[in-house]
C-alpha cells in the first residue's frame, strides 16, 4: 500500500517495519538489508534526511548482528549525526539503545552502557518512554557480559517494573525471560519458573514469534 501512495509513505513504512523486525529479534538477512538500502536510496533521491538517518541506523544494526560490528557502529554513528542535524529527537532513545546493543556485540560493554545512559537522559528530557523497559533490559545484558550479576539482576528487575507500570506486556516478557535465564543459571529454577510463567500465560497469540518461543522453551526446561 505504501508503494502505491508516495515515496515519503514508503520511507515511513520501511523504517517502521524495521522496528518490528528488531523488536522480534529476527536475525537480519538479505530482506532486511534490502529494506535498509531501499530506504537509504529513496531518502537520498527525495531529500529525506530524517529517513536517510534511519536507513543508516537500520543497516548499521544489521551489520552488527551479522558480525561486522565496527562497520555497523560507524554507520549508526553517522545515522545519529544526520538524525540530530535535522533537529528531530523522536525515537532517539531507542536508536541509542540499538547502538549500545552493537557495542555489546563488539565486546565494548562500557561504551554500550554510556550510550544507554545517554538514552536515559534523553528520555527524561523528552518523556518518550515507550522503550524505557527495553533500555533497562539491554543494560542488564551488558552488565551480565561483564559478569556483574548483581547489577544485571537489578537492571532486569527495573525493566520488569517499568514494563508493568506501562502495561507493556511484550517488554515485560523480554525482561522476565532475561531474569529467568539468569536465575536458572544460578540454580534458582523454581523462582525462574514462577517469574516467567504468569507473564507468558498472559499471551493468547503470537506464539510463532521468537520471544514467545524462547519463553516456552525455557518453561519446558524448568518444568
Amino acid at each position: 500500500m505504501a508503494r502505491r501512495l508516495s515515496p515519503y509513505t514508503l520511507a515511513l513504512g520501511l523504517y517502521h517495519a524495521y522496528f518490528d523486525w528488531v523488536f522480534a529479534r529476527v536475525t537480519p538477512g538479505e530482506s532486511m538489508l534490502r529494506s535498509a538500502d531501499e530506504l537509504r536510496g529513496i531518502s537520498s533521491e527525495q531529500g529525506f534526511p530524517f529517513w536517510l538517518a534511519g536507513g543508516n541506523i537500520m543497516r548499521g544494526w544489521c551489520l552488527g548482528v551479522m558480525g561486522q560490528t565496527m562497520d555497523g557502529i560507524a554507520l549508526i554513528l553517522r545515522g545519529l549525526g544526520t538524525f540530530r542535524a535535522t533537529g528531530a529527537n523522536v525515537t532517539l532513545p531507542y536508536c541509542l539503545a540499538l547502538l549500545a546493543d552493537v557495542y555489546g556485540m563488539a565486546a565494548q560493554p562500557r561504551e554500550g552502557l554510556n550510550r544507554l545512559a545517554e538514552a536515559a537522559k534523553e528520555i527524561e528530557t523528552t518523556h518518550e518512554r515507550w522503550a524505557q523497559a527495553e533500555i533497562h533490559r539491554l543494560q542488564g545484558a551488558l552488565f551480565l557480559s561483564m559478569d556483574n550479576h548483581i547489577e544485571a539482576e537489578e537492571s532486569y528487575r527495573h525493566a520488569i517494573a517499568v514494563a508493568q507500570e506501562q502495561n507493556a506486556k511484550f517488554w515485560e516478557l523480554r525482561a522476565a525471560l532475561a531474569l529467568a535465564r539468569l536465575w536458572r543459571d544460578q540454580g534458582k529454577r523454581s523462582e525462574a519458573r514462577d517469574l516467567l510463567a504468569p507473564v507468558y500465560g498472559w499471551f493468547t497469540e503470537g506464539f510463532d514469534t521468537p520471544v514467545l518461543q524462547d519463553a516456552k522453551a525455557l518453561l519446558d526446561e524448568l518444568a
